[in-house]
């Protein structure tokens, strides 16, 4: 018989725990954790309940059914959003900013069959999250692709010349008024509010020529802008100096026929008298005749024929002093 004792039986024994303690506590730490959430101040939430749309709720905190039961997706319905369509900047938050082959995007035919490099810029809000998230797979790229396409039918209706120099805010109106109706016929819920282009160059090939021409008719616009400014100098001035004479000639015309009818009333009036009285007018006339002449005459002396020397009767004036003359006279 063997009498040896193993010495862990000696050992006094551990109590059972139970693991349910802990898988309870588990569950109250993961359904506490998952029961709320926060919707930053710029976005609204879209609340889901086993993926079906429930609500929209506004920023803050807000609670849930936990366990995957609601989610919560965050839309920035509050932030002004943008697209790029021939280039890209980098560190950009929205994953639909940038495309996947911006080369391609810039490259356009004109109306005239011209190749173009086109780069632009949309700009939109998001309006209606339901819309959004659930009425179009894949908004953001359903925007990008109507976009191109309105830009590419826009640009075919013009000319290279149109479209580099002076169509471009006609073709960013045309497209921002295009893409609101497709969008709205889509139901993106989406609000386009601008449309720009930045860089709109020929291919690489032509660049100089293309330069060169536009040098010219920038010189060309330069010379007839010089030529309106002297035309609106001498122009305004010249008809000036012509009114100013036309004023004066007239002036003088209502002087003289005014003169003119002046006289011929006053000839009337004296032909009228000397009719009623011919010897008494005339020797008005005569009178008033020499009245007005003498004055202006020079010294005169009237003598008689039988005078034979004149001197020793009239002295010249100039043999009196001053005060004698004005005595004399």
């Amino acid at each position: 018989m063997n009498t040896h004792k193993n010495p862990w039986d000696a050992l006094p024994s551990s109590p059972k725990v139970s693991p349910m303690p802990i898988i309870i506590g588990l569950i109250v730490i993961i359904a506490v954790w998952t029961s709320y959430y926060t919707i930053p101040a710029e976005s609204e939430g879209v609340l889901l309940r086993f993926g079906k749309y429930i609500d929209k709720v506004p920023p803050g905190l807000h609670f849930k059914i936990p366990f995957g039961v609601d989610s919560v997706v965050a839309i920035p319905t509050q932030r002004q959003q943008k697209l790029e369509f021939g280039f890209a900047t980098p560190g950009h938050s929205n994953p639909d900013q940038g495309g996947s082959e911006p080369a391609k995007e810039k490259s356009m035919v004109t109306g005239d069959l011209n190749s173009a490099l086109v780069e632009w810029i949309v700009q939109y809000r998001i309006t209606d999250p339901k819309s959004y998230l659930f009425d179009v797979r894949e908004p953001g790229q359903t925007l990008r692709d109507i976009s191109e396409s309105v830009m590419r039918e826009v640009v075919g209706d013009r000319t290279v010349d149109e479209i580099i120099t002076i169509g471009r805010q006609e073709i960013e109106d045309t497209v921002l008024l295009r893409m609101t109706a497709l969008a709205k016929r889509y139901q993106i819920g989406v609000t386009i509010n601008q449309v720009q282009l930045k860089n709109v160059n020929p291919p690489l090939p032509v660049q100089p020529s293309f330069n060169e021409v536009n040098r010219a008719q920038q010189d060309r616009e330069n010379l007839i802008n010089l030529a309106n400014g002297e035309y609106n100098k001498a122009v305004p001035r010249a008809r000036g100096e012509a009114d100013q004479k036309i004023r004066a000639a007239e002036g003088y015309r209502f002087k003289r026929v005014n003169e003119a009818e002046g006289d011929a009333a006053a000839f009337t009036a004296v032909l009228e008298q000397y009719i009623k009285a011919p010897d008494v007018t005339r020797t008005r006339i005569y009178l008033e005749t020499l009245g007005n002449v003498l004055p202006h005459a020079k010294q005169t002396i009237i003598v008689d024929d039988t005078v034979q020397q004149i001197l020793p009767m009239l002295p010249m004036p100039a043999q009196f002093p001053p005060q004698a003359v004005e005595e004399q006279k």
